[in-house]
């Protein structure tokens, strides 16, 4: 039976998501030892003052990143969640993804896993239950947490601030016509795994958050978005969009039409390779 759903192959939505990785420093252990004076030895730092979570982490990578600064032994921070005591949705049953806000963090000489995280958490219920989240969300009929959903996938696909409307208008409609998100990012989540060119073989992976084979929003966020991405998930740029493909850094292509996307894809592929080419060149001395 003929549907109006492309095949899972032939609508490959490529993922061009960035991951801002801030250099939070060495990191040097306190003791309880009555010592005057703190003498740092040579090419040690002291504790970083502030803990950096750029959009679009991973709460596995803010856990990691709260290890480092404290000098814990990893896994430290993801354990202490049981204890963390985080004013969360329901809906998230405990996982704090999507709501550990990216902002700079103040880092306090009492500073724990389960202050910092809690920090988070109330910096981001402060965003996203202010009127303009809630009333944005009820707009496209969507609850608070369902929109975050959509900002995470759009802080994760988008190439640009400036694609993010479009993102989130091709997320909306591709929902409104019954069809499959097809997200690259989404398969990423569902392999943890970083940005990669998904395979036919990874489109098959059996996860919730797999949106080749799940229809509707994977059942949480799947990084934890800026305001610039929140923004776009409650206001979507006006358009007819169900496909997006960046063919070259800076060039994001959006179309209704699945032969243009078909198109738009071959370019990508043919500038990806002729890049792959050059680099693989020795360079000319």
């Amino acid at each position: 039976m003929q549907t109006n759903t492309p095949s899972r192959n032939s609508i490959r939505l490529t993922r061009r998501g960035r991951f801002a990785l801030a250099t939070l420093g060495a990191v040097v252990a306190g003791t309880a030892v009555a010592v005057p004076l703190l003498i740092m030895a040579d090419g040690e730092e002291p504790r970083p003052e502030v803990l950096v979570v750029p959009a679009g982490w991973r709460a596995g990578q803010v856990y990691s990143a709260i290890d480092k600064t404290l000098d814990l032994p990893a896994g430290t921070t993801r354990k202490s969640l049981a204890k963390a005591d985080l004013e969360l949705p329901n809906e998230a049953e405990g996982n704090p993804e999507g709501y550990l806000f990216p902002d700079t963090y103040p880092l306090p000489e009492n500073a724990t896993p389960q202050k910092l995280l809690a920090r988070m958490v109330d910096t981001a219920n402060k965003k996203f239950n202010g009127a303009p989240v809630a009333a944005g969300a009820q707009r496209n009929a969507m609850n608070v947490y369902q929109a975050v959903t959509v900002a995470s996938i759009v802080q994760a696909e988008a190439a640009s601030k400036a694609d993010m409307g479009k993102v989130a208008r091709v997320i909306f409609n591709r929902l409104e016509r019954g069809m499959p998100l097809q997200m690259d990012s989404t398969v990423d989540y569902a392999l943890n795994r970083g940005k990669a060119r998904a395979t036919p073989a990874d489109t098959e992976v059996d996860s919730p958050y797999n949106s080749y084979r799940r229809m509707g929003l994977p059942p949480t966020p799947i990084d934890n978005p800026g305001e610039d991405a929140v923004r776009a998930a409650i206001n979507p740029t006006p358009g007819d969009w169900l496909y997006f493909v960046t063919v070259r850094q800076g060039e994001t292509r959006f179309t209704a039409d699945l032969a243009e996307h078909q198109r738009n894809l071959a370019e990508a592929e043919a500038e990806r390779k002729r890049a792959a080419e050059k680099s693989a060149q020795p360079s000319s001395t």
